[in-house]
C-alpha cells in the first residue's frame, strides 16, 4: 500500500490527523492558507506543498478538512485544474449535503472519486486518534481507505451511498449540541446545591448520567478555562445551523435541540466565539442563576 496522503486544511482537526499519521509511517503532503498553521506542521515533519493542486499532484489520497463552503469549493476547482489522473478526495469537514453534492459533481466531472467522511470528535479527540469516521459513497474506494482510516481513527464504517455520512454526522452533532448545554446546567446545580465542582466531574462522569460530552467538557466549566478551544462557538454555530436545516428538509421537529441555539448565540455575545463551547457554561450561569428559596 502506498502510504502518501494529502491534507489539504492544517487546523485543530486537520493538523492531528497530519501529526497522527506522520507518527505512524505515513509520507503526508498537507497544504492551509495560514502561514502559522504550514510553519507549525513543516516541523512535525509534514510535507508542506504550495497549494491544493501541489496536493492532488503529489498525493493519490487527498483529504479536506476545510472550514467553509467556499473553502471547499475552491479546493475542488484547484483539484480539477492540477489535470491529475483518478484521485480519491475524502471530505472531512462538516457541510450541508448540497454543498457536499456540489464538491462530488465538481470532481466526477474530471474522473476523481470523492468520499463524503465527516468525522464525530473534537480537537482533543482526534489529537487521541479517538474519532469515528462516517465514510460514504464508493464502496470500493472507502475499503481502499480502511488502513488510511485506522490510523487516525478509533472505528470507521462504509454508511451507504454519498452523503449518508453527513447525515450521521448531523444526528451525532444534534446529540452533542443538547449535551453540552445539559451537562452546563447539570454542574451550575451542582454548584448551587454547594458540591465541590471537582467532585461532581469526577462522580457524575463515570455514572449513569454521564456523557462523552460531560466528560470532556464539565472539567473545563469546573475551572472556567475554555481554552485552547477544542471545538469554537463560532464554528460550532455554523454546524448547527446545518443541522437545523437538515431536520426541516426531513420533517423533524427538533424541541430540545432548538432550546440550546439561543445558548450558543448568547455565547457569541457575550464576546466567546473563539472559546470551547464549554463556555455555554457561562451563558447559564449569567441567565439562570437566583436567589435560592429562603431557608434553602
Amino acid at each position: 500500500m502506498d502510504k502518501t496522503v494529502g491534507i489539504v486544511g492544517l487546523g485543530i482537526m486537520g493538523g492531528a490527523i497530519a501529526r497522527n499519521l506522520v507518527d505512524r509511517g505515513w509520507h503526508v503532503i498537507g497544504f492551509d492558507i495560514d502561514g502559522t498553521r504550514r510553519n507549525e506542521l513543516a516541523q512535525a515533519n509534514v510535507i508542506i506543498a504550495a497549494n491544493a493542486g501541489q496536493v492532488a499532484r503529489d498525493a493519490p489520497i487527498v483529504m479536506t478538512s476545510l472550514p467553509s463552503p467556499a473553502a471547499v469549493d475552491q479546493v475542488a476547482l484547484e483539484i480539477v485544474d492540477s489535470a491529475q489522473s483518478r484521485r480519491m478526495v475524502v471530505e472531512l469537514s462538516t457541510l450541508s449535503l448540497a454543498d457536499k453534492l456540489r464538491f462530488e459533481a465538481t470532481l466526477a466531472k474530471a474522473g476523481h472519486i470523492a468520499l463524503d467522511c465527516p468525522l464525530s470528535g473534537t480537537g482533543a479527540q482526534a489529537k487521541d486518534r479517538d474519532l469515528v469516521v462516517y465514510a460514504s459513497g464508493d464502496g470500493k474506494a472507502i475499503a481502499q481507505c480502511i488502513g488510511l482510516f485506522s490510523d487516525f481513527a478509533k472505528q470507521s464504517a462504509d454508511l451507504g451511498k454519498f452523503g449518508n455520512g453527513s447525515r450521521m454526522k448531523f444526528i451525532a452533532n444534534h446529540l452533542v449540541a443538547i449535551n453540552n448545554v445539559a451537562a452546563a446546567e447539570a454542574m451550575i446545580l451542582g454548584q448551587r446545591a454547594g458540591l465541590d465542582p471537582k467532585m461532581v466531574v469526577d462522580m457524575v462522569g463515570p455514572g449513569a448520567g454521564g456523557s462523552r460530552m460531560f466528560q470532556m467538557r464539565a472539567p473545563m466549566m469546573a475551572e472556567g478555562v475554555y481554552e485552547p478551544a477544542t471545538m469554537k462557538v463560532s464554528t460550532w454555530k455554523k454546524d448547527m445551523a446545518i443541522i437545523a436545516e437538515f431536520a426541516d428538509d426531513v420533517g423533524c421537529e427538533t424541541p430540545l435541540f432548538t432550546l440550546t441555539q439561543p445558548v450558543y448565540s448568547e455565547a457569541i455575545a457575550m464576546g466567546l466565539g473563539d472559546q470551547d463551547t464549554a463556555s455555554v457554561f457561562e451563558v447559564l450561569k449569567k441567565t439562570i442563576i437566583r436567589p435560592p428559596k429562603s431557608g434553602a
